[in-house]
């Protein structure tokens, strides 16, 4: 028995012994399984990555970098290793049109920190895009999840354009320029200015105004001869007496050329404009008063003058007798006012009233002024912007043409009525429009104490009022510079930032282009009459006088103004 349970444990032990030998190979067998599995496939598991931070010039994060240098560093630090075979493709740099820059790519930090630099200068004020494309990968074959565009706006070359000049002589230049788009892309016949440069069959009759005032300005300073300003004045004073449509004696606002035919503004806006004939009369007015000569050429030109002026039915625009003036009348629609639109202040059209006041044929009285313009007294404001009393207008006092137009004939110096100093308004309202810009609440690339100036004009796809309450970043040259009147140091610096440092990304073959944005590196091809003519004229009030004197020295404008309550020394 005692064998026999003897041998039973010895097979128990060796049964044992076998099994366990079996799980000894079995677990060295999986551990040569699996390391040959390793020599055969080397690579860690793939892990995508993100681009955690970037950098343009040490300033972090920001996806829009306006006035970079023009040799910026771009530094980008992923969450990975970055494999280097797929960084060409996939992190670059593009101009506008969309060729790639070449660049010199640096690494950092176990190559998870890439720093991009332009082989060569960037060009100044121009656009850039920094990709990181959506092909590249880790050193692990990881992808990255967040793939990103950063876009830079170069900085302004400061340096001089042009040589320096004399501050008269630049003024001569800027006015002798600009009056090149009064004078050769005048109507061929009729000598009416086109709209705009780019549009030879559509022609202003408030840009008219305003040109005929250029052509005394350029007679004045010998840019053509008295005799050259006169044969173009009759011709004008001809075509409006003989052939250019009216309605009761008022024009539309835009006329062909040739036929002198109506060209519809708006469906309704297709007959009577009495703002834009009251700049016409503005100017014409002007001219009759230069053009004083006592021989039969200068004066058949005031009689014709005088004829034109004596036509509109100023009283006939207060609509059954209303104590107020209308704007508009169509000619097409049965209810000839149905704009309806009220010339109400304080804008653009104080002028229509002083004409209005002024007519020696279809006068209104004081009243309309009042109840009408004025609507007793609600045109007043009076609060304070930028630490500048504002008299009259609208929030930050719009935009700066209702402090050009109607003074390009009229003086504001020492004028004053019942509601406010104009002197006090017109300065006031360019004060508050370039400390505006100046302080740059919304952050405008460029915006500064040189460059300033919010007035309608052309806009990056189409046309707006801009203003400090309707501002999309684009500076109109005619603001600042036609402001010299009233803010001579800061509007001149401003002219000399457009010509000198500016150059001929504005100044072109009519003077400064209508309008730029350095926000969106954006120069306007167009030039404006009611944007050109201002420039000359307001120039030359501010080096002479010349405008204001002449327009103010008319009796019946002397005799209009005091019946409307206005005091000043001219009057």
């Amino acid at each position: 028995m005692v064998v026999k349970l003897s041998k039973k444990i010895h097979k128990r032990e060796s049964e044992s012994f076998n099994l366990r030998a079996i799980g000894i190979v079995t677990i060295l067998l999986v551990t040569l399984y699996s390391c040959k599995k390793n020599e055969d496939d080397p690579s860690p598991t793939a892990v995508n990555f993100n681009l955690k931070t970037w950098s343009v010039n040490s300033i972090q994060g920001q996806s829009t970098n306006y006035d970079v240098s023009p040799n910026p560093s771009i530094r980008l630090r992923f969450g990975a290793a970055i494999d280097k075979n797929t960084v060409s493709s996939n992190v670059t740099i593009k101009d506008k049109s969309g060729s790639t820059v070449n660049s010199n790519i640096s690494y950092a930090d176990a190559d998870s920190t890439l720093v991009v630099q332009p082989a060569s200068l960037l060009n100044y004020l121009s656009k850039y895009k920094v990709s990181v494309g959506n092909q590249l990968k880790s050193t692990n074959g990881g992808n990255i999840t967040n793939p990103t565009e950063i876009f830079l706006t170069t900085s302004i070359d400061s340096s001089r354009k042009f040589p320096l000049i004399s501050e008269d002589a630049l003024l001569d230049t800027v006015q002798r320029r600009t009056f090149k788009y009064f004078w050769d892309l005048a109507h061929p016949t009729s000598g009416l200015a086109r709209e705009r440069n780019a549009d030879a069959n559509t022609f202003t009759l408030g840009g008219t105004g305003f040109g005929i005032m250029a052509i005394v300005v350029a007679v004045n300073r010998n840019f053509i001869s008295r005799a050259e300003g006169l044969t173009r004045l009759q011709a004008m004073v001809s075509f409006l007496i003989n052939t250019a449509e009216t309605f009761h004696g008022a024009f539309p606002h835009w006329i062909n050329g040739t036929t002198g035919k109506t060209i519809p503004f708006s469906p309704n806006d297709d007959g009577a404009d009495l703002v834009e004939t009251s700049y016409l009369v503005q100017g014409l007015l002007t001219a009759r008063q230069f053009f004083n000569g006592v021989g039969a050429p200068e004066t058949d030109l005031r009689n014709d003058i005088n004829t034109v002026i004596d036509r509109v039915e100023w009283d006939w625009f207060r609509k059954n007798n209303e104590n107020v003036l209308y704007w508009h009348w169509s000619s097409s629609n049965a209810n000839g006012w149905i704009m309806n639109m009220q010339i109400k202040g304080w804008n653009e059209a104080l002028i229509t009233y002083v004409l209005a006041a002024s007519s020696s044929t279809h006068s209104v009285p004081k009243i309309v002024y009042d109840n009408g313009w004025a609507s007793s007294g609600a045109m007043t404001n009076g609060n304070v912007y930028y630490g500048y009393q504002l008299p009259l207008g609208p929030e930050l006092g719009g935009p700066l043409f209702f402090s050009h137009y109607s003074f390009l004939g009229i003086n504001p110096n020492g004028l004053s009525d019942t509601y406010a100093s104009y002197e006090t308004q017109t300065k006031n309202h360019t004060l508050i429009n370039y400390e505006y810009c100046r302080q740059n609440p919304g952050k405008y690339f460029g915006y500064s104490d040189s460059t300033w100036g919010l007035t309608a004009s052309d806009v990056p796809n189409g046309y707006n009022a801009n203003s400090p309450t309707n501002d999309i970043g684009v500076i109109t040259p005619t603001a600042a510079i036609s402001s010299l009147p009233y803010t001579p140091v800061e509007s001149m610096k401003a002219l000399k930032f457009f010509y000198y440092v500016l150059g001929d990304k504005v100044w072109k073959e009519y003077g400064f282009a209508d309008a730029f944005s350095l926000k969106d590196i954006w120069f306007a091809d167009s030039f404006l009459a009611i944007d050109q003519g201002p420039i000359i004229v307001m120039i030359e009030n501010y080096r002479s006088g010349l405008l204001w004197n002449l327009f103010t020295s008319c009796p019946e404008v002397k005799l209009g103004m005091r019946a409307l309550g206005f005091s000043a020394p001219y009057l």
